[in-house]
């Protein structure tokens, strides 16, 4: 809407017919979530709605840099106890490894970080006899 409304017509009749022309011209067919429910129809009111979901939007977090870094290295581990392959499984350690070594360089703002890379082999090896399977260096996909 680049017009003003013109003087002497109602605010809400002038209103109603930019949203009428607008539809007319099919500008909220192709919305994001068009046709779908609305999310979180069901859930109780939070005044704060909006702020959480740019916050997640964003990917903002509310833990200082060292504390996300470190959970981010429990997250990896779950997902290395998940993997179905050994080359998904070395490359989850040498993600988070990269991002641990980064850290340790320059350390981030926040309490001490208290992470060392890990020992991609020894995890790989546990990995293994967990899964009840010795690969003999071969990567499953």
């Amino acid at each position: 809407m680049t017009e003003r409304k013109p003087p002497g017509v109602a605010f809400e009749s002038w209103v109603d017919r930019q949203i009428r022309e607008a539809a007319a011209r099919g500008e909220f067919a192709e919305l994001e979530g068009f046709g779908k429910p609305l999310p979180a129809l069901d859930a109780p009111y939070d005044e704060m709605w909006w702020i959480r979901r740019k916050v997640h939007r964003e990917g903002f977090s509310a833990l200082p840099p060292t504390l996300a870094l470190r959970k981010e290295a429990e997250d990896a581990m779950e997902e290395v106890r998940e993997a179905r392959s050994e080359r998904r499984v070395r490359e989850i350690l040498t993600a988070i490894n990269d991002k641990i070594t980064a850290a340790l360089r320059m350390p981030p703002p926040g309490p001490p970080l208290r992470l060392t890379p890990f020992d991609v082999e020894e995890i790989v090896a546990a990995w293994r006899t967990a899964r009840g399977s010795a690969h003999t260096g071969r990567n499953t996909p």
